[in-house]
Order: structure tokens, then sequence, then C-alpha cells
């Protein structure tokens, strides 16, 4: 049987921001990162008890939901809840995804490195979260 590995994590997504160096130059996590990290790997842990995935080639499927900004007219609100205006704004989608990746590392994979297929959408929603598909790749031609 295929692997199918579907986790939903609510809240409102934080990317990953850039490393911060102490005195001794040491990289280090900023806090919101951390936590945000550590809440999606804690979540993960909660909704996946298998294996630990090893050597199989992964896809992974990520859908951020960013929250709709109070500011907006009910108009645009609805554009937003309806898909029909998405996020082009800051953060980057690759900066979710990254954080995303390495909160999962430990938790469902080894290593991100066995991840072949990938790929990530930002919306809005009313209900901010993440939802996260792993499925083992097939034979793609």
């Amino acid at each position: 049987m295929s692997l199918v590995i579907e986790l939903v994590v609510y809240g409102e997504p934080v990317p990953a921001a850039r490393p911060r160096f102490n005195r001794n130059g040491h990289a280090y996590d900023p806090s919101k990162s951390r936590a945000y990290k550590q809440y999606v790997s804690l979540e993960a842990s909660k909704q996946y008890h298998g294996d630990l995935i090893g050597r199989k080639q992964l896809v992974v499927r990520i859908a951020i939901y960013r929250p709709i900004q109070t500011s907006v007219s009910r108009i645009e609100h609805a554009r937003r809840a309806q898909n029909i205006h998405r996020p082009i704004v800051k953060p980057d989608t690759s900066n979710y995804v990254k954080l995303i990746e390495d909160a999962l590392t430990g938790v469902i994979w080894e290593d991100d490195n066995c991840i072949v297929d990938l790929s990530a959408s930002k919306y809005y929603s009313d209900d901010p979260r993440i939802e996260v598909t792993v499925t083992e790749a097939g034979g793609m031609k």
C-alpha cells in the first residue's frame, strides 16, 4: 500500500527567519521561528505515529493559509476567502517551506533530502493553518 501522511497544524504560520549570531559567532534561530518550529514538530508527532521515513523518495505538498487582515473591506475579505486574491507579499513561500521541512525532520522523515518532489502554495483564510501531505513517489517519468 502506498504511503500517505496528512497533517494539519492550526494557528498562524510563521516563516523561517534568518539565523542570528551570538558574540561567539554561533548561529541560532530567532525565538519566534524556533517556537513555531517546535510547535509544528509537536503537532506532527501527535498526528503521525508511524516509523521515521528513511530511504524512500517522498512527494510533499504544503498549503499555507495566512490570516485575512481585519483592515480589508468586506469585498476584499470575500475575494481572499474565495482564493480570488492570494498572498503575493512577504514572507516568501520558500521561507515557510524551509521551517516546515526542518520541523518535520526527525518526526516524519530522517532527513529532508528524501523529498524529490515539492509543491507549496499560499492562501488566505479565516482559519490560519498549514496542511502537509506526504506521499511516496511513484514511477515518475
